[in-house]
């Protein structure tokens, strides 16, 4: 066994990577939208205004000019005037900040005390909690108007104490939802991680815990603000709020309303200032809630353009035969870098395709854009998916609905997440079944019972009955592929269908996914890092890495002959030895991890971890025609071929560059 011959093995690449992408930076996401722009500047400004009222308003809130009582909006009074002829702007903006200020204290009062609670009772357990719920209800049990009556008659009408009060009333409400969020970010992996680094209990709440809650907290206090300043106005209106003649906005809508035949006009500046800042209110909770998703429109009305073009061609680029065929495919987060780019492959009726790659590689990102399910905040931002005569790329969620589960589906990676743990089985077949088939309830009931035994449950009628944690790991995925089904599709997308299951099982739904292929016709695409499940299970395969393709063709060619030192390394490092072969004394591995997106090398993504990159790596290249009619990415495949190397180990466990050993395909 020599070493290869090339001077790439002394040569080291200068590699530098790119600087990462970095997000726009500025305002947040929420003041990007207009109603969350609209809610904070509205906010802000009757505060600032109330505030600095006494500098610029045109009158005193007590001066009286009786001779123009009851007037309508003049040059000398904008608003008009009240009964006693006193300027309606003044008064207005002098009264705003009592309301917005004392609702602020409820909230810090409120938010105070339920936030605090739910942490506390989320951490220390079933019984620390059930002692606080308990009390907390005994609060919300309280009538709360009745409760506020009472108190105002022992302090009097000082609205700061009373809202502080109403404050810890709330607290219970803002306890009980709080709670319900605490728990489930506590069972997230991160936060057992950070307990077993041992960060202590405060730390763990206020560096994991309190970050993961801070959309709902923002969304939660923006809403409990729009009902404080309702219920400030509500006791003014009543007679429990400033004396006169200081003025509020509750006691002006009172006064107003006894004058609704002669003067209209005089309910219309106060009950508008108090209706726009409760909209505005609830605007910048809804634009918090958001997360943007009025940029991400925006932003894919661009993929919706390219598709048009796209369409036309694809129509004209299209693989003779394939059913499938994605072009130059990109994927990016909303103002961050790209996930995926240029991936191009096509597949053929009734063949597998396999998506290969490392953890970070892009291929469920891949696989997920070809149902347009990609997460919150990523988009296709460029090329084309055509599926049969169709362009997928820039369709509506109401088109993309007419092909879900009618004519491309998905197996999930995990059966106990994709299933309800509410619902029956029976119940979860039966319904897409009647949407999708258009038939009756009973006849649906048999196809559902038919789907089972096409997918190798025996016993269909009890499995039916059944709900999803009565079923092992190997049923539940089953009944996953029975739900794919339902709607007589044509491509399946299986994303890691046999990660989560035991090595028996895994060869069981294995040959059920090839009885399905071998008997139905289906098309498959699977995302796999096994490649023993792909040389079992493909026709093709695609080998991704840091968001391209830099290896595709028929598996056998890409898998006994791979020219990508990606798929050398991949292959040096798989478990799976062929029959007849010598055991190595120790596996293969990759130095490194996968570069993260924007901060991928210039030219060859695999050069700061490839064993034969040479400076001229580090150049923008296209791919080259490999393996018939597959491809590879690699400048330097030629002199590869030409040395005749491959990626193993020697005997002290380094990787290095050696000629082959006769046979260098993959057993399943």
């Amino acid at each position: 066994m020599s070493v290869l011959p090339l001077d790439a093995a002394d040569q080291v690449a200068t590699t530098e990577p790119v600087p990462p992408t970095r997000r726009r930076r500025g305002l947040p996401y929420f003041l990007r939208r207009p109603g969350g722009v609209f809610g904070a500047v509205w906010l802000v400004f009757v505060l600032v205004a109330s505030l600095t009222a006494a500098l610029w308003r045109p009158y005193a809130v007590d001066e009286q000019d009786l001779a123009n009582r009851l007037q309508g909006p003049s040059s000398a009074h904008l608003l008009g005037t009240d009964p006693l002829g006193r300027d309606i702007l003044s008064r207005i903006f002098t009264a705003g900040a009592l309301p917005l200020l004392s609702s602020l204290l409820m909230l810090v009062v409120a938010f105070g005390i339920g936030l605090p609670l739910a942490l506390i009772a989320a951490e220390r357990g079933r019984r620390t909690e059930q002692v606080i719920s308990r009390l907390t209800e005994i609060l919300m049990a309280l009538p709360l108007i009745i409760l506020l009556l009472a108190v105002i008659g022992v302090i009097g009408n000082k609205l700061y104490p009373v809202m502080a009060i109403l404050g810890v009333l709330i607290s219970a409400a803002v306890y009980r939802v709080m709670l319900g969020v605490a728990q489930s970010v506590r069972q997230r992996l991160y936060v057992d991680a950070a307990r077993v680094n041992g960060l202590g209990s405060l730390r763990v709440n206020l560096m994991h815990v309190l970050p993961s809650m801070a959309t709902v907290v923002a969304v939660q206090a923006a809403q409990l603000f729009g009902i404080g300043l309702l219920i400030n106005a509500g006791l003014a209106f009543l007679g429990f709020g400033p004396a006169e003649p200081n003025p509020s906005w509750g006691f002006m809508i009172q006064d107003a309303s006894k004058h609704l035949f002669d003067d209209p006009w005089l309910m219309v500046p106060t009950g508008l200032m108090l209706a726009i800042t409760v909209v505005a209110a609830n605007e910048l909770a809804d634009a918090i809630a958001s997360k943007g998703k009025a940029e991400k429109r925006g932003r894919r009305r661009r993929p919706l353009a390219r598709a048009v073009a796209a369409a036309t061609t694809s129509a004209r680029l299209a693989t003779p035969g394939a059913v499938l065929e994605v072009r130059d495919l990109t994927i990016s987060v909303d103002d961050g870098p790209d996930l995926v780019t240029g991936v191009g492959f096509a597949l053929r009726p009734g063949t597998v395709l396999g998506l290969v790659g490392e953890s970070g590689c892009g291929k469920t990102m891949t696989a997920r854009s070809l149902m347009g399910l990609l997460p919150d905040g990523v988009a296709i931002s460029g090329g084309s998916i055509r599926w049969t005569d169709r362009e997928l790329v820039g369709l509506s969620e109401t088109q993309l609905n007419e092909v879900r589960g009618r004519e491309i589906a998905m197996i999930s990676q995990e059966p106990m997440v994709a299933l309800d743990p509410m619902f029956s089985i029976a119940y979860q077949l039966i319904q897409p079944i009647k949407r999708f088939r258009k038939v009756s309830r009973p006849v649906a009931r048999q196809i559902a019972a038919e789907l089972l035994r096409s997918v190798g449950i025996v016993d269909a009628e009890r499995v039916l009955k059944s709900y999803p944690h009565q079923l092992s790991g190997g049923m539940a995925q089953r009944v996953c592929i029975a739900l794919a089904l339902t709607g007589e599709p044509k491509l399946l997308i299986a994303d890691e269908p046999t990660t989560a299951l035991d090595v028996t099982v895994q060869a069981e739904i294995l040959s059920l996914l090839r009885s399905l292929v071998k008997d139905t016709g289906l098309s498959v695409v699977i995302v796999s890092h096994d490649l023993g499940v792909v040389a079992d299970l493909c026709d093709d395969v695609a080998v991704m890495y840091a968001g391209e393709v830099v290896e595709s063709g028929a598996a056998a060619a890409v898998l006994d002959d791979p020219s990508h030192p990606y798929t050398m390394a991949l292959l040096g490092a798989n478990p799976h030895v062929p029959e007849g072969e010598p055991v190595p004394l120790r596996l293969a591995s990759i130095a490194g991890t996968v570069p993260p997106p924007g901060s991928w090398p210039t030219g060859c993504r695999f050069a700061t971890r490839c064993q034969f990159a040479q400076e001229q790596c580090t150049v923008p290249f296209g791919s080259l025609p490999a393996h018939g009619d597959g491809s590879v990415l690699c400048i330097r495949v030629d002199e590869l071929a030409r040395a005749n190397v491959a990626w193993e180990v020697d005997e002290v466990g380094a990787e290095t560059a050696v000629e082959p050993a006769p046979t260098a395909g993959v057993s399943s």
